[in-house]
């Protein structure tokens, strides 16, 4: 059985101090990749970004939701070494539970938001 893997999506505040906040989670489950997202966390840095900088990474962060923009793991890491200064995503962790939603839930729960 293969163990869960994930890396967090952090919006980026201010790069030169690497002052972050976690918006969403990437999992990795038996070599599918789904991602999750705050909506509430990402309108609180509407108020921290330009009406441009805004939409752009609202816009990054919706397409990697969709259309399978990371299908394996090797993305992921590729993404971790080369993100720009508004999204950034951490390296791939593995949690030794095996993957299931209420897994996945305690992920987010933990390191992006808890209702």
């Amino acid at each position: 059985m293969e163990n869960l893997k994930y890396s967090i999506i952090y919006g980026v505040i201010r790069p030169e101090i690497s002052e972050q906040l976690s918006i969403g989670i990437v999992y990795v489950d038996n070599g599918n990749v789904s991602v999750r997202y705050s909506k509430k966390k990402l309108d609180v840095l509407q108020g921290l970004f330009s009406e441009q900088e805004y939409k752009f990474l609202r816009k990054t962060l919706k397409s990697l939701g969709r259309n399978a923009a990371i299908q394996s793991a090797d993305a992921i890491n590729y993404l971790t070494r080369y993100s720009n200064n508004l999204i950034a995503l951490s390296q791939l962790q593995t949690i030794d539970i095996a993957p299931s939603e209420s897994s996945k839930d305690w992920l987010y729960r933990n390191y992006v938001y808890s209702r």
